[in-house]
């Protein structure tokens, strides 16, 4: 069961500054996002964000970042001892904020709880990571949010929202939550990321987000949307998330939802967080009324009115990946991917005036006519069926099954890598949507 950390806060720091939809901060080192990090084009402009460069070794911030300190258990029995050494909370020098749980020579632990109250509070609009999470028995990170009126207000009243959970034991999973009035601890309203692959979360970097509208909190790992949750969710129980919220990173070790280190556990344990960034815009785009699924092709979504130009040559993705019949092999249920662009006729496709892409005498093919996420894209023998046809959404580079309403979609999302495979998947304007044609 998931456990809220409850604790106290100390008074208060410099002005708040209230990032709502539109406004834009100027606190600590807020940049623009670079071409190499594409932004998803329902997302937004750029408000605010933390890119954590700086020389190996410093503090985050000052401006930005608070600490929580002490070993109070924090709600949870959990075991680490919060403190502001660097030891615990460093930039890395390599543009990563590290955040690292430690065993010291006396066997107690030590890690570090950063957030932003009082400095950086936000409301509404898309709220996203791109971390590495820690791994192993007992370790607990997170990439969470609290009510900017705590504690006046006191938990689960103020509300919490858990962008992103991981238990060790869980290495596959990921948790988003919220708590609230009547709903908290381990009643909080969530649900849960299985690594596509069913690999380590901890593995690589993911991106971990939330798009956030008045009565609408969506959650998503590498831009998969995987939980809604609505006022109208909650029936009678108290909505607590239209008002601002401030950000905190942890890790803690130990406590009743995680358990505790043993035998396997590994320390020191790093949290490695490549940047924050908010988003003016939700891309759900407010209010509580569309479902989950079929975002693609419905009326004003990508692919709405579109074509397929037609022509023949790659379908890049990325800097240097091509649409690409794996081995050259057209056997019938071979799965596409993405591999080096190499121009030969594996990477050669032509778009036909009837919706198909065609390579090696076979078309690109959602298996079984299936049209739900996750649904394998394949090469198979052309039958005419809606299972074969593609429009291009050009404003979002989208490549958009209508019979689905979804779209081409390089499975794990970011970082591109060759060999990635595809499927169906709701559109959300992600790097690993977005094909040139």
């Amino acid at each position: 069961m998931r456990m809220s950390r409850r604790g106290g806060r100390r008074g208060a720091a410099a002005a708040t500054v209230l990032l709502a939809a539109g406004a834009v901060a100027g606190s600590g080192p807020a940049t623009a996002v670079t071409a190499s990090q594409p932004v998803p084009t329902s997302a937004g402009d750029l408000v605010w964000s933390q890119e954590f460069e700086g020389p190996a070794g410093s503090a985050p911030d000052p401006a930005v970042w608070n600490y929580d300190t002490g070993d109070h258990g924090w709600g949870n029995a959990e075991l680490q001892n919060y403190t502001t050494s660097r030891a615990n909370s460093a930039l890395d020098g390599r543009g990563n904020l590290v955040i690292t749980a430690r065993q010291e020579p006396d066997g107690s632990y030590t890690s570090a709880r950063l957030h932003t109250n009082d400095k950086v509070e936000i409301q509404y609009g898309r709220v996203e990571a791109r971390i590495q999470i820690p791994r192993g028995q007992g370790i607990w990170p997170a990439f969470w949010m609290l009510g900017a009126d705590f504690p006046q207000v006191p938990w689960p009243n103020s509300g919490e929202i858990d962008i992103m959970e991981n238990v060790g034991f869980e290495p596959h999973l990921v948790h988003g939550t919220v708590h609230g009035p009547g709903y908290s601890g381990g009643d909080g309203i969530g649900d849960s990321y299985m690594h596509p692959q069913g690999w380590s979360f901890a593995d690589d970097f993911h991106v971990y987000a939330i798009d956030w509208s008045p009565g609408e909190i969506r959650w998503s790992v590498n831009g998969h949307e995987y939980h809604r949750l609505t006022r109208a969710d909650l029936g009678s129980r108290q909505w607590v998330f239209d008002k601002p919220y401030f950000l905190i990173l942890n890790v803690a070790v130990g406590g009743q939802w995680p358990g505790y280190p043993d035998g396997t556990t590994r320390l020191p344990q790093e949290m490695k967080v490549d940047y924050i960034r908010v988003y003016d815009g939700a891309t759900s785009g407010g209010g509580a009324g569309g479902g989950t699924g079929g975002s693609g092709g419905g009326t004003g979504g990508p692919g709405s009115g579109a074509t397929l130009p037609t022509g023949t040559g790659p379908i890049r993705l990325g800097g240097d990946l091509c649409l690409d019949v794996p081995w050259a092999d057209p056997t019938d249920g071979n799965p596409a991917q993405v591999a080096t662009c190499s121009g030969n006729a594996a990477q050669t496709w032509t778009r036909g005036s009837d919706g198909t892409i065609r390579a090696l005498g076979r078309c690109l093919d959602a298996a079984g006519g299936r049209t739900e996420n996750g649904t394998v894209v394949q090469i198979w023998g052309c039958n005419g069926t809606g299972a074969q046809r593609w429009v291009y959404d050009a404003a979002s580079r989208a490549l958009v099954n209508p019979a689905s309403g979804r779209c081409l979609d390089a499975q794990g999302g970011t970082p591109l890598r060759d060999g990635q495979r595809l499927v169906l998947w709701d559109c959300h304007g992600g790097a690993n949507q977005q094909w040139r044609l």
